[in-house]
């Protein structure tokens, strides 16, 4: 399908598959990264470790899903996508395998790494595949379908997660992702159709001409900056997420998956109706709109003590859908930067810089964030958030750039 693609046009029982086949290997991949804040408790409290170590025990697979990303940017137009997407996809499964099979903190750190280095290429891969398959005027719609992936984790997976973590340990839910993954893998490489279109476009003689040339071009280059602080300004406050609802605002643990799957809920409601928004009013005033919202409601939650189980409950549901606001529009217009014969090294890169954006901003948060022992309050998590608000600000700029270049494309 071309990029001429009018809105009206219907998706194809195929294309509908397609979508349904990256949103749930969506779900596994963003599931597995996902688990670790609301595990962080546990985690911290049976391999006794501090907020630090936990914060590169986290940062670790963002670094390495980085470094992998751009490691493949150059080869990632260079072959069919679907055998691309299944090669990491598979490696990925193996690195989770060893997340569960880890028996201390070292291992658990040295699997995380593994799983990064295959699993964050995973994302750009499949927004690489949206973008070849369905036009612009399409892919907000779409994006806000594949990335339902976040939603179902909270709804469905981190609940389980958590439930089975407190029942059976934390090596669990590891099990139980890499059995998921593998059963959608086999479905993968049966269903799934070669996508092979770009590979008549290319001009450069080498990957690394090719990387070169995509990371030379301006417009790029505030499209991958964009992404960066998008991700620094959210990372920061997810690892200390769970730590903080039980430590300081005394959430018990059997109301912690509750309150995930109450706002996981709210998310699968409103991503798709933020992404058809998005296609029909505009993907910038969705985004900054949505991250002006999600300055204050962060604010004013980090700032709560002791609180009622109802308020922890409906501050986040509304933090949780403003962030979501933010990412649907703002990914489905970072998607149209690119040019075709660009688009996954574009995306490789990109995807890069957020893994890797992502993973300092948990650095920084374990350096920021003090606790006394496993069991004290969080301190500074205020902090946290006037810098992670600070930071998500200045990204509306950024994408009011992006949207300027999207536009003078079309």
């Amino acid at each position: 399908m071309n990029e001429q693609t009018p809105t009206s046009m219907p998706f194809t029982g195929y294309q509908k598959f397609v979508i349904f086949l990256l949103a749930i290997t969506q779900f596994t991949v963003v599931l597995d990264f996902m688990v670790m804040s609301p595990l962080g408790d546990i985690m911290m409290k049976t391999l006794r470790i501090t907020t630090s170590q936990f914060g590169v025990a986290v940062s670790a697979y963002a670094f390495s899903a980085g470094i992998s990303g751009l490691l493949t940017a150059g080869f990632a137009d260079k072959f069919d996508r679907k055998k691309l997407l299944l090669f990491f996809y598979i490696g990925f499964i193996l690195g989770t395998l060893f997340c569960a099979l880890a028996p201390n903190y070292h291992l658990l750190l040295a699997a995380r790494i593994i799983t990064g280095l295959f699993g964050g290429v995973i994302g750009s891969i499949s927004m690489a595949i949206v973008a070849d398959l369905f036009s612009l005027q399409q892919r907000g719609k779409v994006m806000g379908f594949v990335q339902m992936g976040f939603g179902v984790s909270q709804v469905l997976g981190i609940p389980i997660g958590l439930y089975i973590a407190t029942a059976w340990g934390w090596h669990i839910p590891f099990f139980w992702i890499a059995i998921m993954a593998a059963i959608i893998a086999l479905t993968l490489s049966v269903k799934l159709m070669p996508i092979t279109g770009h590979l008549s476009l290319q001009r450069d003689k080498s990957a690394f001409q090719h990387l070169w040339h995509t990371v030379a071009k301006r417009n790029y280059r505030i499209g991958f900056l964009a992404t960066a602080l998008l991700s620094i300004g959210g990372f920061m406050m997810m690892p200390f997420g769970s730590a903080f609802a039980i430590n300081n605002l005394k959430i018990t643990n059997e109301q912690l998956p509750l309150v995930f799957m109450i706002t996981g809920v709210a998310t699968l409601i409103s991503m798709p109706l933020i992404g058809k928004l998005s296609d029909k009013v505009s993907k910038f005033k969705i985004f900054a709109s949505a991250t002006i919202l999600a300055t204050i409601v962060i604010n004013i939650y980090a700032h709560y003590t002791v609180t009622p189980f109802w308020l922890v409950l409906v501050t986040n549901v509304l933090m949780m859908v403003c962030i979501m606001s933010r990412m649907v529009p703002s990914t489905a217009l970072t998607s149209a930067v690119p040019h075709p014969e660009d688009r996954g090294a574009f995306m490789s890169v990109n995807s890069s810089l957020q893994q890797m954006a992502g993973g300092f901003g948990a650095m920084i948060a374990g350096v920021i964030i003090v606790q006394k022992d496993n069991f004290a309050p969080l301190q500074h998590y205020d902090t946290l958030a006037m810098i992670a608000s600070t930071i998500m600000l200045i990204t509306i700029f950024l994408m009011y750039r992006v949207n300027k270049i999207v536009q003078q494309k079309k």
